[in-house]
């Protein structure tokens, strides 16, 4: 072990570290979780009574918007890699940034179903509106922890706690980030192709 490596960055047992195997059980448990809403949507598509309506627009938008966070949280995981500490703390904060945008943008989104009709609830809802709502907000929830874990990794940058002999918070961020990312682009693409 490097002397300046601390033991709880350091890879024990088959080369993962315990925080990291609890990521990817959590990544494991959102996939299932989707994967049973979108099968769920699927089914109760074909039982009728579903409402056909075309997608906002804001949501092609956001996609792009989660898809440049995602290229700016690999530059700041490079960047830390190579020691490039202003680098990684720009990339770290643009990430934030750009995910903050899209939560707002998701907001947004919400009004835009609501102004064409599609609601979550009450007399005038139907399930294929209360789907697409349960899709976004669940990934939005799901958004915000990442936001939440991204606000720590930042403030570790900002002293100094993440280089590239301390790559685990970032390591791992840059995991769940790129999840998240990738999980958005599917849900977009099964509700454009599935609406």
């Amino acid at each position: 072990m490097n002397p300046s490596e601390t033991l709880s960055e350091k890879e024990v047992g088959l080369g993962w570290h315990p925080k990291r195997v609890l990521l990817i059980l959590l990544i494991f448990s959102i996939v299932m979780m989707f994967a049973a809403f979108t099968s769920g949507y699927i089914v109760r598509r074909d039982e009728g009574n579903w409402r056909e309506f075309d997608l906002p627009a804001s949501l092609l938008i956001n996609s792009i918007i989660i898809a440049l966070s995602s290229a700016s949280m690999q530059w700041a995981f490079f960047s830390a890699r190579k020691d490039e500490i202003g680098r990684m703390k720009i990339g770290l904060a643009l990430t934030l940034g750009l995910g903050l945008a899209f939560l707002i943008g998701q907001f947004n989104s919400f009004g835009d179903l609501v102004a064409g009709n599609t609601y979550f609830g009450g007399a005038d809802a139907n399930p294929s509106g209360s789907f697409v709502y349960v899709l976004m907000g669940v990934h939005a929830f799901h958004l915000l922890t990442g936001l939440i874990f991204l606000a720590v990794v930042l403030k570790r940058a900002l002293n100094y706690q993440v280089h590239s002999r301390a790559m685990l918070s970032i390591g791992n961020a840059t995991l769940y980030w790129h999840f998240l990312g990738a999980l958005w682009l599917y849900l977009y693409l099964f509700l454009l192709l599935n609406h």
